[in-house]
């Protein structure tokens, strides 16, 4: 673990201010002090982490999952958060899928659109291409799975 202690904590300290101090406390079971400890870089917590259930259930409530990313990074691996967090599966089928997908790549093009305009693609622009291309991407995603599904 050596060279990850300070990564993985500063992960750790950004799942908890995203959800809050008090809500994490309640989430976890855990005091103010024990989630400190959790993140803090005192020589005498380097060895403290949070633990995986404690984590799990932060992230359940976090905008972003920050110490999973966190794992996946250190592992080389790329992880594609999914903001959309349905409460149920989407009926319709691969039908539905054409549809959202032809409004998806229209609503990239569009942000292309006006991006390009002035002939400079900034920090922000790009960011907001690459949100509307990984949605694009799991509309294929979920077309890919209904025509597996249709297919038996």
């Amino acid at each position: 673990m050596a060279g990850f202690g300070s990564y993985l904590k500063k992960h750790t300290e950004a799942l908890v201010k995203d959800v809050g101090i008090e809500p994490a406390c309640a989430l976890t079971g855990k005091s103010k002090a024990t989630l400190g400890r959790y993140y803090s870089d005192n020589p005498e917590h380097a060895d403290r982490f949070m633990p995986v259930d404690a984590v799990v259930a932060l992230e359940k409530e976090a905008k972003f999952p920050h110490v999973t990313s966190a794992l996946a990074e250190l592992q080389g691996i790329t992880l594609d958060h999914d903001d959309r967090r349905r409460n149920d599966q989407r009926s319709g089928g691969v039908n539905t899928d054409v549809i959202a997908l032809s409004q998806r790549f229209a609503m990239l093009m569009g942000e292309y659109q006006q991006s390009i305009e002035d002939g400079i693609i900034t920090v922000n622009e790009a960011k907001r291409l690459l949100r509307e291309t990984a949605m694009l991407q799991q509309v294929l995603i979920d077309m890919k799975l209904h025509l597996e599904d249709e297919s038996g």
